[in-house]
């Protein structure tokens, strides 16, 4: 039985997932640059390391920190030598007092207790340093197949409840809870559309990468959401995936 939250048996398909826009990720570099001439970064969540692998093409080093054992496995095969890898969490990163200049969290987010998560944020940044909140939903409105799963799985399993695709659901208030204990502040809003060109088999392979759906589905109704998108990619080799990236950046207060 999948747990939501749990993705120790999801690590190895979450190759499967798209990276984030360059645009984005190239705009968080510049302005960590401009408070730190050599910054320390925490991609706390770390997953496999999809945005730490971004992270460390811009030259950025630091640390990987995620608290499940599967997926830090993944993520340190990828032999990323500017970042060390550590077992922690948003709440007790493990990391010491303002030690970092930025901290990142590419979808996971909504996975934390937030309030505890914001003040270890705060406690591990230097005074001034940025978090950056980060998520990769598909781009439903335009793209027509994203769509059409998106219909097909509410017809599956209409009592689903993402936890977060990055949407407004989730994202509406972000703002004020980022700034609302005084802890961080100058938040800023970015969005870039990208996309993600995939075979159809690296598709299917990101859905099965998917938590929150399989879990709350089970696991009859998630093979039949399966089966449905890859009725949906019968004939295709290739698929363009269109997603926007989404991010909040703030300054330690």
């Amino acid at each position: 039985m999948m747990i939501q939250g749990d993705f120790t048996h999801l690590a190895e398909a979450y190759a499967n997932r798209p990276a984030y826009a360059e645009p984005v990720i190239d705009q968080l570099a510049a302005a960590i640059r401009a408070h730190a001439s050599s910054p320390t970064a925490a991609d706390v969540g770390a997953g496999t390391g999809k945005l730490t692998q971004m992270l460390q093409a811009r030259g950025l080093e630091g640390f990987a920190i995620e608290p499940n054992e599967a997926m830090r496995r993944e993520g340190e095969k990828l032999g990323l030598p500017s970042f060390t890898w550590r077992t922690g969490s948003a709440e007790e990163t493990g990391l010491e007092d303002g030690g970092v200049d930025l901290v990142t969290m590419a979808s996971a987010f909504h996975w934390t207790d937030a309030g505890r998560a914001l003040a270890e944020f705060y406690r591990i940044l230097r005074p001034g340093g940025v978090l950056a909140l980060l998520w990769n939903p598909r781009d439903l409105a335009r793209d027509r197949l994203q769509a059409d799963i998106e219909g097909d799985i509410a017809m599956i399993a209409p009592d689903i409840r993402r936890r977060s695709s990055g949407g407004a659901a989730y994202t509406d208030g972000l703002e004020d809870k980022l700034l609302g204990d005084g802890l961080f502040r100058d938040v800023v809003f970015l969005e870039a559309p990208h996309i993600e060109e995939m075979s159809a088999e690296r598709h299917l392979g990101a859905w099965r990468s998917v938590n929150d759906i399989r879990a709350q589905a089970g696991e009859e109704k998630f093979g039949e959401i399966i089966a449905a998108i890859e009725r949906r990619l019968e004939g295709c080799d290739q698929v363009a995936v269109r997603y926007r990236t989404r991010a909040w950046f703030v300054r330690r207060a």
